[in-house]
């Protein structure tokens, strides 16, 4: 049984308390060059806190923050060395940085919502560890242990679809991707079989994007959309790729990636006909 994660995400932590140190410095009237020069502190410190550059803010440095910016709220000032404390733990993740470098299970952990739009290959949170394996191999570049220590991330991030309050999942997936037969018939049939079952849970819709459906809005690559239940967590579009992977949060970035994807679900099958596509070739594989 794979272990109880925590459904919080540091990254994410991170990424609030920052805005809220600008937010309370703001109302406070303070540039950052004004509050740095209060504190005696380099200007670049404030900065980097308040973008998320600062891994570890301490809470003597939130103590002066607030001070500053008099904040008196005692249940305000907690919250934030609370933010604090969290953003500075490692999530079950970091075991793996040697064969997984991305955060993307660092947001995944807290999104209320996911959709993703895959074209080569299953989404990783849907692929059985029988398959997730032949993707690995299929590179030809990683030896057993690399590889078997990546299943293990893989299923692991899929844990926070079985968690009390699972987020939203969404994943138009492009028959392509379906037809690829990895590591033999039995396997590819277990996988559609899998994807049978996980297309019923209350939180989770499977599109199938058909190949009569031609050239589509999704055509450049796969990409993956995470929203967040906070009002300060802005949401995130995440677009893997061989060397560094994009982690996007511009509004005009995010709006389009919106767009691309309601696109992409107009152009996919229904909810029920995808279903019966999977169940049929699920059949076929037998």
């Amino acid at each position: 049984m794979l272990p109880m994660q925590r459904t919080y995400s540091p990254s994410v932590r991170r990424r609030r308390l920052s805005k809220e140190l600008r937010n309370l410095r703001e109302a406070a009237g303070f540039t950052a060059a004004q509050a740095a020069k209060k504190l005696g502190w380099a200007q670049s410190k404030i900065t980097k806190q308040e973008i998320g550059q600062t891994k570890t803010i301490t809470t003597s440095d939130i103590d002066a923050l607030l001070n500053l910016y008099k904040v008196t709220d005692t249940h305000k000032r907690e919250a934030l060395k609370t933010l604090a404390r969290e953003a500075q733990e490692r999530g079950w993740w970091a075991k793996f940085r040697d064969v997984y470098p991305g955060i993307l299970p660092d947001f995944e952990a807290e999104a209320s919502v996911i959709r993703t739009f895959e074209v080569q290959v299953i989404p990783g949170l849907l692929q059985t560890p029988e398959y997730a394996e032949g993707i690995f191999r299929g590179a030809d570049l990683l030896d057993d242990g690399t590889i078997n220590r990546r299943v293990e991330s893989r299923m692991q991030r899929q844990v926070i679809l079985n968690r009390h309050k699972p987020p939203t999942f969404q994943a138009v997936i492009d028959e392509a991707a379906l037809r690829r037969t990895v590591s033999g018939r039995t396997v590819m049939r277990e996988q559609i079989e899998h994807l049978c079952h996980m297309a019923v849970r209350h939180n989770i819709s499977l599109y199938v994007l058909p190949f009569s459906a031609g050239a589509h809005a999704g055509t450049a690559a796969p990409f993956t959309i995470l929203d967040f239940p906070g009002p300060l967590d802005q949401s995130i579009v995440y677009v893997e790729a061989v060397t560094n992977d994009l982690y996007l949060e511009e509004t005009e970035d995010l709006d389009r990636y919106n767009v691309v994807y309601g696109k992409l679900q107009n152009s996919a099958m229904s909810l029920p006909d995808s279903v019966a596509f999977l169940r049929e070739l699920a059949r076929s594989l037998e």
